[in-house]
């Protein structure tokens, strides 16, 4: 049975209750219209401290790095994407992709936001188009994704280059990531002030491209997280990405389920 198929015969764990809140922890709304929708599933939030001094080379000069009592954090995000598509399609005309996100926290103009170093797709038609559309450093990579009701095994080995990303993110390491995970403990939504609200709710993304930024947004209700154990069999993302060695130990959440919505970025003019 494919990730797809699974995913499809799993019955849904929670139910939206409100409409998404359409303003950001700073209080701003959002700045481009948000044309696609998505629901995340099986998904898992690894983030590892880093020296700052070591990381700050590796993100763009426009961008700003953020720490969090003097410490960077980087983070792996495998998870699955379901019933993705343009908004208000019909279920035929969307897909399910399996992804791995490698991330750290920026500001720009002070806005608090995400930069990804990389982006594996599980599909290769997924991987050109969103390449194309948002020019983030997305690659196409072979994944496997097994769940069940006690815990999800992720696996997955980059193997090109997609349309739209940035020749400079080519490494000779081998982009690889399998894990094994679960949730443990009960469900919580992260407390403004805390790390793990810092460390998640993130929903603008910051791209520098041609001289200018370009900024891309999602939106959703506050993230329902567990605490998740993990065993991680293999990690190269960072290597892969040419990143510093992390400083400590990793803090992990677990989401199982949450609908969003997102947009094409766009432009950011100068004030």
């Amino acid at each position: 049975m494919t990730y797809q198929e699974e995913i499809r015969t799993r019955r849904p764990t929670r139910k939206r209750t409100s409409p998404f809140r359409w303003t950001f922890a700073d209080g701003s709304s959002p700045i481009t219209p948000h044309v696609v929708s998505m629901t995340w599933r099986n998904g898992l939030f690894v983030n590892w401290p880093v020296d700052p001094d070591a990381l700050r080379p590796h993100v763009p000069d426009e961008l700003t790095l953020e720490t969090r009592d003097g410490e960077a954090w980087v983070s792996v995000l495998p998870f699955v994407l379901t019933n993705a598509g343009i908004r208000g399609t019909p279920p035929a005309l969307r897909t399910a992709v399996a992804e791995l996100n490698v991330r750290t926290y920026v500001r720009y103009r002070g806005d608090p936001a995400l930069f990804f170093f990389s982006i594996d797709v599980g599909t290769p038609l997924v991987a050109g188009v969103v390449g194309r559309t948002t020019r983030l450093p997305v690659f196409h990579a072979h994944m496997r994704v097994g769940a069940t009701e006690e815990s999800v095994a992720f696996s997955s080995v980059r193997s090109q280059l997609a349309a739209g990303a940035r020749p400079q993110f080519e490494r000779t390491t081998a982009a690889r990531f399998s894990a094994s995970y679960r949730p443990e403990g009960d469900v919580f939504e992260p407390k403004p002030g805390s790390l793990a609200h810092w460390l998640v709710e993130r929903r603008r993304f910051y791209a520098p491209e041609a001289g200018g930024v370009l900024a891309g947004e999602i939106a959703h209700d506050p993230w329902p997280l567990q605490p998740a154990h993990v065993t991680i069999e293999e990690n190269t993302m960072l290597e892969a990405n040419g990143l510093p060695e992390p400083t400590g130990e990793p803090v992990a959440y677990y989401c199982e389920e949450l609908p969003m919505t997102g947009s094409i970025p766009r432009r950011l003019r100068d004030r």
